[in-house]
């Protein structure tokens, strides 16, 4: 089976015949070194019942070797011109399903058609079907989606990702470092996450300015259903780091305005033990969840 071999001369001369050179704004920085494109198919442990989802396609080198391994691969290009590169590319495989468009409807969401595409195909592979997301992801678009294919149902069990190194640093941040904020709080609360590989720039061409990680994300159901509202958690963390130099206190009001006054926020942080000089980044993941739970059941009892 056709394999396209993605090496810097081969994308310098396949993008020249078609008359085209990579996109800054769409974020293409193509991975030269075939031996991490093999590692970042190999990290993800793909097997025939598997439906994975690639977003960002290029001219399908990762998508060929997810082809060999997984049942179904569901993979997004955003250019039509790499689009079109990747059909020529990928054409003879029935397991891949090229989609040309951006994946985010906006910031918040996904496609529109993402989860159904997914749904369709595991349900086409049977109940052994898990879903995947595998791909080097555009810098731009890597946190949105990231975080909102974590809301979605059913979530991916797994994410073996190529993305900035800053970010990746940001998802497995421990309480009282910088990185440490409501992005390693969200992907913590749900998922095991462990970085694979630092890459430096010379392994992409053109080459980025910054150095990127391949990081592995594997989702505990236990942990996400353990949540009981999902959305609600979800943005009463992102409300908590809004000014992250703010007491807790401070935090937890702003949050709450409207919804809880200062002698019930008070009560809540009283109730767990948290003292007018806490602040956020200070808490672990756990004492987070406990807080966010407290203030949800708080509001509750209010409304």
């Amino acid at each position: 089976m056709n394999q396209p071999r993605q090496t810097a001369s081969y994308l310098s001369k396949r993008l020249a015949e078609a008359g085209l050179r990579p996109v800054s704004k769409y974020g293409q920085n193509f991975l030269i070194d075939l031996n991490l494109v093999d590692l970042i198919a190999n990290s993800a442990e793909l097997r025939k019942t598997d439906v994975v989802l690639e977003v960002g396609t290029g001219v399908g080198s990762l998508t060929s070797r997810l082809s060999d391994a997984a049942g179904a691969v569901l993979s997004i290009e955003i250019d039509m011109n790499l689009h079109q590169l990747a059909s020529e590319e990928l054409a003879g495989r029935p397991n891949v399903k090229l989609l040309q468009g951006d994946a985010l409807r906006n910031k918040n969401s996904l496609r529109d058609d993402l989860k159904g595409l997914v749904v369709d195909a595991m349900r086409r592979i049977g109940q052994d079907a898990r879903f995947l997301l595998v791909a080097n992801l555009p810098y731009n678009v890597a946190t949105p989606i990231i975080s909102n294919l974590l809301h979605q149902t059913p979530p991916p069990d797994a994410m073996v990702v190529t993305i900035q190194k800053e970010l990746a640093e940001r998802i497995v941040a421990s309480p009282g470092t910088k990185d440490y904020g409501a992005l390693s709080i969200w992907i913590q609360s749900l998922c095991h996450a462990e970085i694979v590989r630092i890459l430096g720039p010379k392994v992409f061409w053109p080459r980025p300015k910054v150095d990127s990680a391949v990081i592995r994300l594997d989702l505990d159901h236990q942990k996400r259903d353990a949540i009981a509202d999902l959305d609600y958690f979800h943005q009463t963390v992102r409300a908590l780091f809004f000014h992250r130099r703010k007491f807790l206190r401070s935090n937890v009001i702003s949050a709450m305005k409207n919804r809880l006054d200062k002698s019930q926020v008070d009560e809540v942080l009283q109730s767990l033990g948290h003292g007018e000089t806490a602040r956020a980044e200070e808490l672990s993941v756990e004492q987070i969840q406990q807080l966010v739970e407290a203030l949800r059941i708080a509001e509750g009892n209010v409304g």
